[in-house]
């Protein structure tokens, strides 16, 4: 694996990865704030099949925007993030979906677990983004678009737009590709 906009502090060790993000880091592209930032941390590996990856992470979310989860990229104008983030207080499940401009949808979580989990799935073209439950597994929430002719940078992401940083845990990241 390797890094675009190595953290501060990170380790790596058996099946944990714990990063402490940099403060005013973020991924955002254009849309409503007029701003592009590519400054979050994002730790991947480069895949050009389809594949499923899947990870669980907790993390300490204080600040407005506080964010973490997984990131599917092609370009800095092409990319998904999905995931927790931060927002007037609570943790949201949110997918940012960018094709030169940045969408954001996001569903607060009522009773969000210790630990989150989630799961997305590369087939062709279409990317599948699925959140788990113990009461019905993993369900999908957003499906979209991502070139299929291009290998991708597939990994965890985290980031700190608006505060100090904080320290995230991810934990049994697992990549499964198709041959």
């Amino acid at each position: 694996m390797q890094w675009l906009n190595e953290p501060p502090k990170w380790s790596h060790s058996g099946n944990q990865i714990v990063i402490k993000t940099a403060p005013k880091t973020d991924f955002w592209h254009i849309t409503h704030y007029g701003f592009i930032r590519d400054s979050g941390h994002f730790y991947f590996d480069a895949i050009a099949t389809d594949f499923t990856v899947s990870v669980k992470f907790r993390g300490q979310y204080k600040d407005l925007y506080d964010q973490a989860g997984l990131m599917i990229r092609a370009d800095e104008k092409h990319w998904i993030k999905t995931g927790i983030e931060y927002v007037d207080g609570s943790q949201h499940l949110s997918a940012v979906v960018t094709h030169e401009y940045s969408d954001w949808s996001m569903t607060p979580l009522v009773n969000p677990p210790e630990t989150f989990q989630l799961r997305v799935e590369r087939v062709g073209d279409a990317i599948h983004i699925a959140s788990w439950s113990e009461a019905a597994g993993y369900q999908l929430f957003r499906m979209t678009y991502l070139p299929s002719l291009i290998p991708l940078q597939v990994g965890v992401m985290c980031a700190s737009p608006e505060g100090d940083g904080y320290e995230v845990v991810f934990e049994d990241y697992c990549i499964e590709t198709s041959v």
